[in-house]
């Protein structure tokens, strides 16, 4: 099955899981299995490390932190890249970019030790390579987890079970966008920053830094000129569609898959957000059995709000993102319950509305 064909399947069949109240993992795992390249065994093996030994980073390789990350049950994460000598992105369309033959990226998750580094390489027929890699109790060595994944594999802070993602769990989220790489972007990259997670600073490069050394090239000029930012009538609306954006926007886009559904939670540089319009007073396809009639977003009403409703649960016939977590965001729930509460009552909307008018 060639890998857009996969992506149309698993993006129907999440919505499927959705409406129907099916954990959208059991369905997927039951076609875990590729017949694509191979990873190495181990993670030493992918070139993370100048000395495997000491697990000191390689000189080529790059830290960076997205501003808007995805949500994973509190697990702290750091974050390489690595491009080939004398090669670099093309950034022309700031919201596509086009990675090169051979690019690697590793993400690696620790609780109170490192419990997985999942990786990625770009092969020379255009598919990504994705791979899992889990550490050894005692942190010494990193081996290859099965296509099919690990359910409970180890347990997040809060003692619920932490999940290794199958195959085709990472090509369900990452081939939902047009580079497949998640959280190496214009806007994750941005210097102009409303929503930080704990790293690394002096280690962790932004734009500007990749820019400099010759990563990044052809970015249009106004991103160079000023650093990308989310345009919102307010800094909390900022965050919050930075939060949709990092979380839910690999799915919910009017590009993807599930594009037909009409949900764009994405932010486009060149587009802006359609996620007020998308969301705000438009009836959802998922109903909320307590209401006659669902909508994405109730303004004024965040209980009312099957988007609120379904970030705020781990339910799994209710749960929003589908994947990859088993505990509640707390912090992300009330930010997004404030801006619907406050930010989008129909008063202020109202007013909103009237100064729009006043200024035209």
């Amino acid at each position: 099955m060639r890998p857009f064909e996969w992506t149309r399947l698993a993006a129907a069949l999440l919505v499927l899981c959705g409406t129907l109240g099916v954990p959208a993992w059991i369905v997927l795992a039951a076609g875990s299995g590729s017949a694509g390249a191979q990873a190495p065994r181990e993670l030493r093996e992918t070139g993370l490390y100048a000395d495997p030994s000491t697990q000191r980073i390689a000189s080529d390789v790059l830290a960076f932190r997205p501003q808007y990350p995805l949500w994973t049950d509190g697990a702290r994460k750091r974050r390489w890249i690595r491009l080939p000598a004398g090669s670099s992105i093309d950034a022309s369309d700031p919201d596509a970019w086009r990675f090169p033959v051979g690019t690697q990226l590793w993400k690696e998750f620790a609780y109170e030790r490192r419990v997985e580094t999942r990786y990625m390489q770009l092969g020379g027929d255009g598919r990504w390579v994705y791979a899992t890699y889990v550490w050894s109790p005692d942190g010494r060595s990193a081996s290859l987890a099965p296509q099919r994944g690990l359910r409970g594999a180890c347990q997040s802070t809060s003692g619920a079970p932490h999940d290794i993602p199958s195959e085709l769990d990472c090509r369900a989220c990452h081939q939902g966008t047009p580079s497949e790489v998640l959280g190496f972007s214009a806007l994750q990259l941005s210097s102009a920053r409303t929503s930080r997670e704990p790293g690394d600073n002096a280690a962790e490069l932004q734009l500007d830094d990749f820019v400099a050394r010759g990563w990044i090239r052809d970015l249009p000029r106004e991103f160079r000129e000023r650093a990308p930012q989310i345009a919102a009538r307010s800094e909390r609306e900022r965050a919050v569609l930075g939060y949709l954006h990092g979380n839910c926007a690999s799915c919910h886009n009017a590009r993807g898959p599930l594009a037909e559904l009409g949900l764009d939670l994405e932010f486009s540089l060149a587009r802006g957000s359609s996620a007020v319009r998308t969301s705000v007073g438009v009836e959802s396809r998922f109903q909320l059995a307590e209401l006659e009639r669902s909508e994405r977003i109730v303004p004024g009403a965040p209980h009312a709000s099957v988007l609120f409703r379904r970030i705020s649960s781990r339910d799994p016939l209710l749960q929003m993102p589908a994947l990859g977590t088993h505990v509640v965001d707390t912090a992300a729930v009330e930010l997004v319950s404030q801006w619907i509460e406050q930010d989008l009552a129909p008063a202020r909307l109202a007013d909103t509305h009237s100064s729009h008018q006043r200024q035209r």
